[in-house]
């Protein structure tokens, strides 16, 4: 499996996906910047990635204040942690994981010193990196028995192991049921603008031995009408408590082809992508994209000067359109409303 993230020695350090499948490049973060403009930047992504590399950059942003006070010192793990809030809207798992080191920072009592803050934070974002691992191999487990031999599985964008600290989302379900021998071929959509699919997602299959075929994004459908997709499985950066689920812009389409071929739909996420304070997927905020990401993608101009280009990063499936959620605590089924509230309650007990 890949592991785009890394804590060593107190550094941190992630694959920089932009320079994927041609190169697998290790890059190091060593301030608070450099990590918010390597989650802007998309050289890390996927939500629950996102949240994790966040919770190290807490500690990568108050390196330069360790040989100072312990207010010096707080303050600045505070100031990181609301600054790399900054970098990215839709994914929750970044706020998630963020509060998470804003709760011990103001746990810690100063008798602790600078140190003692530290060691405290070290733990919980480690913390964050392991319990992300552990429910991405849970989901993939509790979700491998969709995948029956001989099917077709279609997935849009990358919600593999390069989304998360390890294993996956959508394609740790995939990774799961090739363990246990069952026979299948995936089908990953491109994903337009940037290739999250055709980039990374095929590259993460073919290096896992899976027989994958890479399609253009408008081509899902005439798959679907010649019955070469008998599933669909995609991953989120955000689901709201009705079960409206915000993910790579073109799911939303993905779903409604789905949903017209009489194709299951299903959402991999864990609970951290679950956000029960959204109550529906019109809370949820979308990120806009810089238009040079369509009229020069990659370097080549391929639209008229001064177009105006629309360029969401995300979309919304309704809910009506999922047909699971697989979790790490199994799989999520309508009214999500209250299957949703019963999973998170039961969570947090």
């Amino acid at each position: 499996m890949l592991e785009p993230i890394h804590w060593r020695d107190r550094r941190l350090t992630i694959i920089d996906q932009t320079l994927l499948p041609l190169e697998c490049t290790e890059i190091e973060l060593n301030t608070a910047e450099a990590v918010w403009e390597a989650i802007k930047s998309l050289r890390v992504r996927g939500a629950p990635a996102i949240g994790c590399t966040a919770a190290f950059g807490v500690l990568v942003g108050m390196r330069d204040a360790l040989d100072g006070s312990f207010e010096q010192a707080r303050d600045a793990a505070s100031a990181a942690a609301d600054y790399l809030a900054t970098s990215r809207p839709t994914a929750v798992n970044l706020f998630w994981a963020l509060d998470r080191m804003r709760a011990v920072i103001d746990d810690v009592d100063p008798s602790a010193g600078v140190s003692g803050l530290f060691e405290r934070l070290e733990r919980e974002a480690v913390a964050i990196f392991e319990e992300d691992s552990e429910r991405c191999r849970a989901i993939g487990e509790n979700g491998a028995h969709l995948i029956q031999p001989g099917s077709g599985v279609l997935t849009h964008c990358n919600a593999g192991s390069l989304a998360t600290s390890k294993y996956g989302t959508a394609l740790s379900v995939m990774f799961s049921a090739h363990e246990r021998g069952t026979a299948f071929r995936a089908y990953a959509d491109e994903t337009r603008p940037l290739l999250q699919g055709a980039r990374l997602t095929t590259y993460e299959l073919m290096q896992a031995g899976i027989d994958v075929t890479l399609i253009c994004d408008n081509t899902a459908a005439q798959c679907m009408k010649e019955g070469k997709i008998d599933l669909v499985i995609v991953g989120t950066d955000r689901v709201a408590a009705n079960g409206d689920v915000a993910n790579k812009i073109g799911t939303y389409g993905v779903a409604v082809l789905a949903k017209a071929h009489n194709i299951p739909f299903y959402v991999a996420a864990p609970l951290s992508t679950i956000d029960p304070a959204t109550p529906h997927g019109d809370a949820i905020p979308i990120e806009q994209r810089d238009p040079a990401e369509i009229t020069r993608g990659f370097g080549s101009q391929t639209a008229p000067d001064g177009v105006a280009v629309y360029s969401p990063a995300f979309d919304v499936t309704p809910a009506a359109l999922v047909t699971g959620i697989i979790t790490e605590h199994g799989i999520l089924t309508p009214p999500y409303i209250e299957s949703i509230a019963r999973v998170m309650a039961g969570a947090t007990a």
